[in-house]
């Protein structure tokens, strides 16, 4: 492990602090992670659609596109994996390594554990470790036991999400259907997906399941890789080890920075005491030669063995016992967290009260309130109940006469409702002024009205080229009446459907005049006979 080239400072991270984490990796290598994701799960979600229409069982490609997850989730691990130390991989490297990485483990992984709720905290130790057996059992005991309930809880999260996507690609459908076709299309829908549904509709639930799965499993891989480096590092103090590197890395530069200055120094010297050597010698040679006895030659000195080396002696131990070394090495050992000793400071009285001994109190006397409140208890429903009844025969004078009467049954009172039933032809009548100028005239303007509205709203139908649905309201009518071209033929309509609304609801007639200026204009406008 490469932990000095690690891109995120790790840190004992809470659980959702370490699925955050590992959500910020995927985001940070968004277009790494999607773009090989697309090009091996699209090829595969074709294939198998093709293959489960040819069988006739195109639900098939969708169930097993969900239990392929664990195939396509190495994509992600892989991509976040590698950045973790600096090198995100190219595309065609993430997609080759598809072909020979993580097959191993796939095999527990697609059949008895692809319904684990901790399978992406498992993961990568499966895929990432290479551990296998009885190794492979303890490490996943280890790593998944504090972090196996998060692990739980963020895959129900993240399938909860994907069956909001999943009903909002559905629910986008409808978004483009207009208003006043939205229930009979909702019923249309209903009935399409109650009965046998056609190839295309199930292709296309397939295709948006393939969506939201596309957004949500990157992360969810992400989110469970976080949680297993969190672990890690709980474990294997993965943070205090990447600090004593970097101090040791530290304690290395500064050796060698000083083993410099120093062997610059003793350069210099060297060359100090050497240079009044060489002027003796030349002072020597320029005096002049005095007459003086001759002397033997002097025998050559014996060769002495060399000197070692005193660079090692002189700077060996500098890194080792460097006073920033052992000031550092000092703080870290005054931490709390590497000690189980801690000092407390507590508050004391300087003159503590001497202690005394328990005396024994005489508590007899709460025997007699116990059972005074006992005797309370017992007889003091009765009593209360026993005023109550006193106090009600004394006012008996004063609500006894109200009470009188209340036993007697009343005649139900005949309610005064009119109701009458507008009597329309099923076919409007040829001449549909006529027809409504002889029902006002017979005393009956509902039926006249409901007749000329009747007819409006045909004639608004075929104007506006719309099909109306069966019970059609007022406000329905309204806005298909928008499509009519001319302006004048909308505000008429408008003012026939305010009239019978006033008319139906509220009671309220029109005048003779207005009732005959409305009819000659809707006669005119929409060219009745």
């Amino acid at each position: 492990m490469r932990l000095e080239q690690m891109t995120v400072n790790l840190r004992t991270r809470s659980a959702w602090e370490a699925v955050e984490l590992g959500m910020a990796l995927v985001r940070r290598d968004a277009a790494a992670i999607w773009t090989s994701w697309l090009l091996v799960t699209l090829p595969v979600l074709m294939v198998l659609n093709v293959a489960a229409w040819a069988l006739d069982r195109i639900w098939l490609a969708g169930l097993l596109m969900w239990w392929l997850k664990p195939l396509f989730d190495r994509i992600p691990l892989l991509v976040i994996s590698r950045s973790l130390f600096g090198s995100v991989p190219a595309t065609r490297e993430t997609l080759v390594a598809q072909l020979r990485w993580g097959w191993r483990p796939l095999l527990h992984t697609l059949t008895w554990r692809r319904l684990s709720p901790a399978r992406s905290l498992l993961m990568p130790i499966d895929l990432l470790e290479g551990a296998h057996g009885p190794q492979l059992r303890e490490r996943r005991r280890v790593l998944g036991s504090a972090a196996y309930g998060t692990a739980a809880l963020l895959t129900l999260v993240c399938l909860n999400f994907e069956a909001v996507l999943l009903t909002a690609c559905l629910a986008l459908i409808f978004l483009f259907v207009p208003f006043e076709y939205l229930p009979e299309t909702a019923r249309a829908a209903w009935s399409l997906v109650s009965e046998q549904p056609p190839w295309w509709a199930q292709m296309g639930l397939n295709v948006f399941a393939w969506l939201a799965v596309s957004v949500i499993e990157p992360f969810f891989v992400g989110a469970g890789f976080g949680l297993y480096l969190n672990r890690r590092t709980q474990i294997e103090a993965w943070d205090v080890e990447i600090a004593f590197r970097k101090l040791r890395a530290r304690l290395l530069a500064i050796g060698a920075s000083s083993a410099l200055v120093l062997t610059v120094l003793a350069t210099g010297m060297a060359v100090i005491t050497m240079a009044p050597l060489h002027a003796q010698e030349r002072d020597a040679r320029m005096l002049p030669r005095a007459s003086t006895p001759a002397q033997p030659a002097a025998t050559p000195p014996a060769r002495q063995a060399p000197e070692p080396p005193t660079l090692p002696i002189v700077f060996g131990d500098a890194r080792v016992h460097d006073g920033r070394f052992r000031k550092a090495a000092d703080t870290a050992y005054e931490d709390p967290l590497l000690s189980a000793r801690r000092t407390e400071v507590t508050w004391q009285k300087r003159n503590k009260p001497e202690a005394r001994p328990d005396e024994k109190r005489d508590m007899s006397w709460l025997a007699g309130m116990a059972a005074f409140f006992a005797l309370v208890a017992e007889w003091g429903l009765w009593i209360v109940v026993g005023v109550l009844v006193m106090l009600l025969m004394i006012s008996a004078r004063h609500w006894l006469p109200w009470m009188r009467g209340v036993t007697r049954r009343h005649k139900p009172l005949t309610p005064e409702i009119e109701s009458t039933v507008l009597e329309i032809p099923e076919t409007l009548p040829d001449d549909v002024p006529a027809a409504a100028r002889r029902l006002w005239a017979q005393g009956r303007p509902r039926q006249a009205l409901a007749l000329l509205y009747r007819a409006s709203v045909g004639s608004m139908s075929q104007r506006a080229d719309v099909a109306l649905p069966p019970g059609a309201t007022e406000a329905q009518c309204l806005r298909a009446s928008r499509r009519m071209p001319d302006g004048e033929d909308r505000a008429l309509f408008a003012r026939m459907v305010r009239t019978w609304q006033i008319a139906a609801y509220a009671q309220r007639m029109p005048p003779t005049e207005e009732f005959e200026s409305m009819l000659a204009q809707l006669q005119q406008r929409f060219g009745w006979a």
